[in-house]
């Protein structure tokens, strides 16, 4: 037993060593290093490209500012519909087990893997005056075709479930005991939920609802079939793409990608450390 407490004791002091002599290490940090470069490779020779002046000229487009600034605005509503919505779903499927909670899981998941366009085709084909809900969406005056409210539904639509998966696993972090001792004192399931779950899950709730926006704010496929226009940023980088080609199109594309980088900064600061928790 003491020589392999020794043992146990010369590996854990000297865990570089042997991983250094194994190849399995250097085959994964070869790995690593082709997958970095094949992200940061084709990004940085894009950003780099344009000059200063031309990225300068860019931003005081106001064509250019007025779709930034609709990407996020839209995203950021989605992000908001998300979080009122989708949080009591995330809860449900956090805490209950029913029948058929594997098929509803797959349902919320879906929109992740279907094609882009098809979720634009299939939001546009309940929204036409053949259709029982688009017959009542025209009623109360509600259009999404070439729309900022289509926009940001089809928006909500991609994003959801980044929000809901996000922030069911936050919940899932939560002991059910601190609830059970809540309601034990006393407090109404919906006392409980306010006053402990929430403030324990608020960071999950955070990290969700950037995560959807930065899903959102990258939308084209769903996006271009519902509104072409009024145009958010990634159909103005299509449009001027095929209209005048790369000098045009890689500006924007730029400030868009420092956009993006600026929500998953904030995503990194915000996400819970697991580390600190362990």
């Amino acid at each position: 037993m003491n020589r392999i407490g020794a043992t146990a004791a010369v590996c854990a002091v000297r865990p570089h060593r042997y991983q250094q002599r194994d190849p399995f290490f250097w085959l994964a940090v070869a790995c690593s290093g082709v997958i970095v470069a094949f992200i940061v490779v084709p990004l940085v020779e894009m950003m780099t490209q344009p000059t200063l002046a031309t990225l300068k000229e860019t931003l005081m487009d106001r064509d250019v500012i007025r779709s930034i600034r609709l990407s996020l605005v839209t995203s950021g509503a989605a992000a908001l519909i998300s979080l009122l919505l989708g949080t009591p779903l995330a809860y449900l499927l956090a805490r209950r087990r029913f029948v058929g909670k594997k098929i509803l899981e797959s349902i919320i998941d879906l929109p992740i893997m279907i094609p882009h366009p098809v979720v634009g085709i299939a939001l546009l084909s309940i929204a036409g005056r053949n259709h029982p809900i688009g017959r009542l969406l025209q009623a109360v005056g509600i259009t999404f075709m070439g729309t900022v409210t289509g926009i940001i539904v089809v928006l909500t639509f991609v994003g959801l479930p980044f929000y809901i998966n996000t922030v069911k696993a936050g919940f899932e972090e939560i002991s059910p005991r601190l609830e059970h001792v809540s309601r034990s004192l006393g407090a109404t399931a919906g006392a409980t939920f306010l006053r402990v779950t929430l403030p324990l899950a608020w960071r999950h709730m955070l990290v969700g609802a950037i995560m959807c926006t930065a899903r959102a704010v990258s939308e084209f496929g769903a996006v271009v079939i519902v509104a072409y226009h009024p145009m958010v940023a990634p159909v103005m980088i299509y449009e001027r793409f095929t209209a005048y080609g790369l000098k045009y199109s890689q500006p924007v594309a730029v400030w868009l990608i420092l956009v993006c980088l600026l929500l998953f900064l904030l995503l990194r600061i915000f996400s819970p450390d697991r580390e600190a928790a362990v």
